[in-house]
């Protein structure tokens, strides 16, 4: 096979040996196909929406519409809002913690607690964001869009303490602010 024509092998950025599907929390960023800004618009600065935080028991301001956080929704990124939380009644044991939705990118703390889970064999991370990508996407076609939404993949990390919590936290909140500088911005 000719050299300019062979695919880029794909890279696993899981950890190895690591259970998905285990109590913790995970910082996860989901893009959309071709970095496309479909999902909202910054228009000011502002600040993550927040629930409270199951595992770490951190109070902060409840979630705001979408309008007041320096964002405004698409159709689409409503549709993906609404799937977000609705994860929580899909999986009992998972909480949607903290989260933003860019415009060409999603950012979201899970928080899984398989104390409750029940289900054998338990859903992992993967399970969680294919069936959100998967139910989005569906639901956005109802509303008329065609193609690919998401890109195949995700990045993930795994949260390992407190320190590490409240940078990720900060790195949401943070995030509206820094749009024009991040590296997943693309020129609307």
């Amino acid at each position: 096979m000719d050299k300019e024509k062979e695919l880029p092998k794909r890279k696993h950025t899981r950890l190895q040996n690591f259970d998905y599907s285990t109590t913790g929390a995970y910082f996860i960023t989901i893009c959309t196909q071709n970095r496309q800004c479909a999902l909202s618009k910054v228009v000011g600065r502002g600040q993550a929406r927040n629930p409270q935080s199951s595992l770490y028991s951190l109070r902060r301001t409840p979630r705001a519409p979408a309008e007041t956080n320096g964002i405004e929704y698409t159709s689409l990124g409503k549709i993906a809002e609404r799937q977000l939380l609705l994860l929580e009644e899909r999986y009992p044991f998972l909480s949607v913690d903290q989260y933003v939705i860019m415009p060409n990118h999603i950012h979201v703390i899970l928080i899984l607690d398989n104390q409750t889970a029940g289900a054998s064999p338990r859903p992992t991370v993967m399970d969680i964001v294919c069936a959100f990508k998967s139910l989005t996407t569906r639901e956005c076609k109802k509303d008329g869009f065609q193609g690919s939404l998401f890109q195949t993949s995700f990045y993930d990390h795994v949260i390992r303490d407190r320190e590490d919590y409240e940078k990720r936290v900060k790195y949401i909140e943070e995030n509206p602010m820094r749009w024009y500088y991040d590296e997943l911005f693309v020129e609307e």
